[in-house]
């Protein structure tokens, strides 16, 4: 057996649903095994932009920042239609209020923040938290405005929040593609025959999952924290869809779409590697 790969991934539930049966070895893993380390997706980033990680789940935007030393997944992604983070507020605040107004974001390198920009560069007021802090802080007054991810938009009427604007919706109609919100990366000196062997039982693992959902049940919620089974399950479906399985044309599109746009306005450095390792 070789040296496990270090593979980071969230506590999310389209996460652990995913990975479950990769890491249970419920899959053919071509001899390769794997120690998993699971952190919030900002962490991820960080850890990936550091170099920390053989394979990772990573936000969209991050992967902007390390397409030289990281090559895309085909498989694993979060990325569809009606899925992109929302812009909460409290009160009567409206979307034009917010010039210089602050507004909570979960991480520099989020796909959230990277769509907030590209929708309106004038915005600049940003306060990074953790994601599972941002309603409080907007209901308390400690931000203006809250951009959220994962299982808050399910949640976020029962907080007395309302919606100034669904930046996937924005998107979708901007481009015309469904919203790439994070994929899984494997670092390039890996070599890409293990990369191949590391995305076929990736894809494997997600096909499982779908196949056999109840089996993962335990081990997401192990991880789910306080999430009761109902927004977990709505979490699982809006994440993982066929997208998730194999990106096809369309999710490759979206993503070279985003990255495109976001060097267009120098958010992401420009570069010159394929998306992918082969």
């Amino acid at each position: 057996m070789k040296t496990p790969l270090t593979l980071g991934f969230s506590p999310c539930p389209n996460d652990t649903f995913m990975f479950y049966p990769l890491v249970h070895n419920l899959v053919d893993t071509a001899g390769l095994s794997y120690k998993e380390q699971l952190e919030d997706v900002e962490t991820l980033n960080r850890l990936a932009i550091e170099g920390e990680l053989d394979v990772s789940k990573v936000s969209y935007h991050a992967l902007g920042h390390i397409r030289d030393e990281y090559a895309l997944l085909r498989s694993g992604s979060a990325l569809g239609r009606g899925c992109g983070p929302l812009l909460l507020a409290a009160g009567k605040i409206e979307l034009s209020d917010l010039k210089n107004k602050t507004i909570a974001v979960p991480g520099r390198y989020t796909t959230a923040l990277l769509l907030m920009r590209l929708f309106d560069p004038s915005l600049t007021n940003f306060i990074m938290m953790p994601f599972n802090e941002i309603m409080d802080a907007v209901l308390k007054g400690n931000a203006d405005a809250g951009l959220v991810i994962h299982e808050s938009r399910f949640t976020y009427q029962g907080y007395g929040l309302h919606k100034l604007l669904d930046l996937g919706e924005w998107w979708e109609q901007e481009s015309g593609l469904p919203t790439p919100l994070g994929g899984i990366v494997a670092r390039r000196s890996l070599g890409v025959e293990t990369i191949a062997a590391v995305e076929r039982a990736l894809q494997s693992g997600v096909e499982y999952a779908r196949k056999y959902p109840e089996q993962a049940a335990k081990y997401i919620g192990e991880h789910a924290q306080e999430m009761n089974a109902e927004v977990c399950a709505a979490h699982i479906k809006l994440y993982v869809n066929d997208f998730s399985s194999d990106l096809g044309d369309e999710g490759v599109r979206a993503i070279s779409c985003l990255m495109q746009r976001a060097e267009q306005a120098g958010i992401i450095p420009a570069s010159t590697m394929p998306l992918f390792a082969a």
